[in-house]
This record gives structure tokens, C-alpha cells and sequence, in this order.
């Protein structure tokens, strides 16, 4: 990685295109996913044990059917009280939200910032050929950001110091 950075600060001349940084370069590969037959307290445990916020669903095949979520689970724990069913009755795929908006592994970070801005998510799966290869947060961006920081744009301000 050292020379990946070297090469690029040397390219000063075209530093937009030796900057480009994309999503899949940043993007979480070892995601916790969850199954639509599991149980919603199965989630809950994964979710508090793991401290995170929610996760992709996959099917048998690892394709993406959905996402589940914290707020997912705080809605399924309200009815259940209200309706009296403890949470081992529900499965995710009853809570899961289906409609998924997913990230090309190819984009630009600072594109894929402003889809962060415009959607209000936490995280975006990237899939790739109908199957599931990772997740980007909000987090990951601000990650790539810094790196770029660190390699780029200090490379191009020291003639000026």
C-alpha cells in the first residue's frame, strides 16, 4: 500500500485522476449477515454482542433479500408486547425492510458521500453479480477522506511552505 501512495503523490499533474477512490477500496468485507428464517431475538443478540446497528440478509446463495435493522427490532419488540408474543415467534424475514437500495463497488467515495447526504442511511450493500461482497458506512467514507488527506493533498502543498 506504501507504493500504491508513493506512485500516485509523484503524479501531481493529473492529481484528480491518480486521487480517484473507490467505494470497494474502503468497503467492509466481513460482514454479519443474518438469515430470513432467524429470529428477530437471535438479532437482537447478534447486534448487541457485535455493537452495530443492523445487517444485510442473504439467502442460501448469498444474495442480498434485505436489510435488518435496530429500528427493525424496536418496532417487532413493541408489537410483541402489545400483542403479548415473546420475540422467539418472529423471524426476520417479517421485520426485514426489502426495498434495498444498494452502491456500485465502483464509485467515486465523494460521489457515494452524497448519496450518503441524500438518503439519510447508515450503510449500503454492494453487490456484485447478484450476490452479496460488502457493506460501505458512512464511516468508511470519512476513512477513505483522511487517507486522502494524508497522501494527496499534503504531497501537492509542499512547494508552499
Amino acid at each position: 500500500m506504501g507504493i500504491k501512495s508513493f506512485q500516485g503523490a509523484r503524479k501531481q499533474q493529473n492529481a484528480t485522476e491518480s486521487t480517484q477512490l473507490k467505494v470497494r477500496d474502503y468497503m467492509s468485507t466481513n460482514l454479519i449477515t443474518f438469515k430470513p428464517h432467524q429470529s428477530v431475538q437471535e438479532v437482537v443478540e447478534a447486534l448487541i454482542k457485535n455493537k452495530i446497528s443492523g445487517g444485510p440478509v442473504v439467502n442460501d446463495n448469498q444474495e442480498l433479500v434485505g436489510i435488518i435493522s435496530e429500528g427493525d427490532c424496536l418496532k417487532q419488540l413493541s408489537e410483541s408486547r402489545y400483542y403479548n408474543m415473546p420475540l422467539e415467534h418472529d423471524n426476520v424475514e417479517k421485520r426485514m425492510a426489502t426495498n434495498v437500495e444498494t452502491i456500485d463497488g465502483n464509485m467515486d467515495v465523494f460521489d457515494a458521500a452524497n448519496k450518503f447526504l441524500q438518503s439519510k442511511r447508515r450503510r449500503f450493500p454492494i453487490v456484485e453479480n447478484g450476490k452479496l461482497i460488502g457493506q460501505i458506512s458512512q464511516k468508511d467514507i470519512l476513512i477513505a477522506a483522511l487517507s486522502l488527506k494524508g497522501e494527496n493533498w499534503n504531497s501537492t502543498t509542499k512547494g508552499g511552505s
